[in-house]
């Protein structure tokens, strides 16, 4: 059997643990166009800020691929699917014939058609090794960073940045950074207003400044000139402004929506090909709505479902939901399904903050800020679907933990049900 995966990242990685499962003979070749050993993209701002190395962000041992007996083709890129012949072709003019083929391409940095962009000499994305190096390479403590986009990559990037230091007027790594973005509140896509400001003061007395609400109309080198007429000048640009799904290789041979679509199985509707990871899109079960979800467990899993799949076996992925688990300068956020029903809200003093949806006798979705350590039972709820008169849920919204649940859920949390 001959197994052909796109992509080395968290999916791939998956994929071939899932392969290994069920069959350690056959032949997998893992192409990828990035020419580096696996790592964890989530580190990249760990990496700017000098608090992880090249080998300590490696998602697998250096051994990973001879152990699992894995060819690789790495700093090439796939230019075309052949399915009638099961092949895939290599920009090199190679090609590479398959039984089953996975498709784990990713995601791209999304890159608006700015008027006089061209015209910034020094501007990056950051949504790989190679951008967090080439930004590192940039930076000096004389210089301005602009970052446009005040989502999970941008702010990450401004915390790696700031670096290890805590001083608010001299950043370690730039003379000053700057976040401009259209929306009138950071992390909008997963925080609320609240939790939002919350953070946003945070980072702030980190040594970072927003610049909310505002739209770019052009760029003129170095400056960015704004729709109402401010001019912000930088010495750096780096834009975060969203991401897109890397889709194109199935154009005419597999449904693609906003991304990929696969079923449970991580099979697309092609024949013998599989998709897994941020090319696709996935059912959200907190509210049964597909969606493309960019987060490693569930690029993991799928990934790894795909390769049981692939060699024979059989495993479905069915519990998916949207999930953040991050943390800007020393305060962790974590925030999971959607934010529609009722609501419970404690907000308190020292950057704590937790709000809970429900509605329809379940837990639907959840923003913490600051203390998290229980979020893991939040997110039980809202994967189980688990009832809300089956517990405790005024205890749980409170102080949640194992005693609010009856004692047979209790067992099945913690390992299984009691015969």
């Amino acid at each position: 059997m001959k197994y052909v995966i796109i992509g080395n990242s968290a999916a791939g990685i998956g994929a071939v643990e899932g392969i290994r499962q069920l069959d350690t003979q056959g032949e997998i070749t893992i192409i990828a166009s990035e020419p580096h050993h696996t790592y964890s993209r989530p580190l990249i701002s760990y990496l700017l800020k000098g608090a992880a190395t090249e080998e300590t962000m490696r998602y697998r041992a250096a051994d990973f691929y001879e152990k699992n007996n894995c060819k690789t083709i790495f700093g090439v890129e796939v230019t075309k699917i052949n399915e009638a012949e099961k092949s895939v072709m290599l920009e090199n003019g190679e090609t590479v014939p398959y039984d089953k083929l996975l498709v784990a391409t990713g995601s791209s940095a999304f890159v608006p058609p700015f008027e006089g962009l061209d015209t910034v000499a020094e501007k990056f994305s950051f949504m790989c090794l190679d951008d967090s190096l080439a930004l590192d390479n940039a930076l000096d403590s004389s210089k301005s960073v602009l970052i446009v986009g005040a989502g999970l990559i941008g702010l990450k990037c401004a915390e790696g940045i700031l670096g290890k230091s805590k001083s608010a007027d001299a950043p370690s790594r730039a003379k000053k950074i700057s976040v401009l973005d259209l929306s009138p509140r950071i992390l909008s896509s997963i925080l609320d207003d609240d939790s939002a400001s919350l953070v946003q003061s945070h980072l702030e007395n980190a040594g970072v400044q927003f610049h909310l609400a505002k739209n770019i109309t052009r760029f003129e080198k170095n400056a960015a000139i704004l729709e109402n007429g401010e001019r912000l000048d930088f010495d750096i640009l780096v834009l975060a402004v969203g991401v897109r799904p890397n889709t194109a290789l199935l154009n005419g041979i597999a449904e693609i929506e906003r991304g990929i679509v696969i079923n449970e199985k991580s099979e697309t509707t092609a024949p013998n090909i599989y998709a897994a990871g941020d090319c696709t899109q996935t059912t959200d079960i907190s509210d049964g709505q597909e969606k493309i979800m960019a987060l490693l467990p569930n690029a993991y899993i799928q990934g790894e479902c795909a390769g049981i799949n692939m060699a024979g076996g059989e495993k479905s992925f069915t519990n998916a939901i949207p999930m953040n688990a991050i943390g800007f300068c020393g305060l962790s956020i974590i925030t999971a399904g959607n934010y529609t029903g009722e609501d419970y809200k404690e907000a308190e003093k020292n950057s704590q903050y937790k709000r809970l949806f429900y509605s329809d006798n379940k837990l639907n979705g959840y923003i913490m800020v600051g203390n998290v350590e229980k979020a893991g039972i939040y997110t039980s709820l809202i994967r189980e679907q688990t009832p809300l008169d089956s517990i405790d849920f005024a205890l749980v919204c409170e102080k949640p933990g194992l005693m609010a649940f009856t004692k047979t859920a209790r067992e099945k949390m913690l390992g299984g049900e009691r015969k």
